[in-house]
């Protein structure tokens, strides 16, 4: 399965990646100046859509999609603020207008269903010293990237930021700003975020 890629480069060329004891479908590209692979790794029963935008690293980020997932058409999987990996557990679905910056990483579990239009950031820009421009100023020390453990639902328009751990069947509600824990089995909604209900 390929994957559009960010721009054609002449430069790259196939190579063989063999991988431990689950088949995957690997893309795999080698700079012929011996430079780090770059590597995105996509389960053969996974379903991504040609129309997703998955940019290939050139920090050697993996992107990881496993068996059974889904990627819908215009998510946006972009490395960047970091050299996080980005692992999408089996069975996970990822909707329609959805974008994952790298950064310090995003590890998503088994059973989750990220609803159209979030935004995963885990990595934020430096901006305290005035005298510098914010693009100069490079980004903050990692807060553990983003977390978001088995059986959740992320509604729609939620943007989830770095240190961010979503527990285990959590719900968080449509136009959320996550940052920090959230509890297992607990619904969540707002900006600010608070405690709604829980799960029975």
């Amino acid at each position: 399965m390929l994957l559009p890629l960010a721009g054609p480069d002449p430069s790259l060329k196939p190579v063989d990646f063999p991988r431990g004891r689950i088949k995957l479908a690997v893309l795999a590209f080698a700079r012929a100046d011996k430079r780090k692979s770059r590597v995105i790794e996509i389960d053969p029963t996974a379903k991504v859509s040609p129309l997703a935008d998955i940019e290939d690293s050139v920090r050697g980020t993996k992107i990881v999609i496993g068996p059974n997932a889904m990627v819908d058409a215009f998510v946006k999987i972009k490395p960047a603020g970091g050299m996080g990996d980005v692992v999408i557990g089996a069975d996970s679905h990822v909707n329609s207008g959805c974008v994952l910056f790298t950064g310090n990483g995003i590890t998503i579990g088994r059973n989750v269903l990220i609803a159209s239009n979030c935004t995963f950031a885990p990595t934020n820009h430096e901006y305290k010293r005035a005298d510098l421009l914010i693009r100069e100023q490079r980004f903050k020390p990692s807060r553990g990237g983003i977390v978001i453990e088995d059986d959740v639902w992320i509604a729609a328009n939620c943007v989830i930021l770095d240190g961010s751990v979503i527990r285990q069947g959590a719900v968080v509600g449509a136009g959320s700003l996550v940052r920090g824990e959230l509890a297992g089995y607990t619904v969540y909604a707002g900006n600010p975020l608070r405690e709604i209900n829980r799960r029975r």
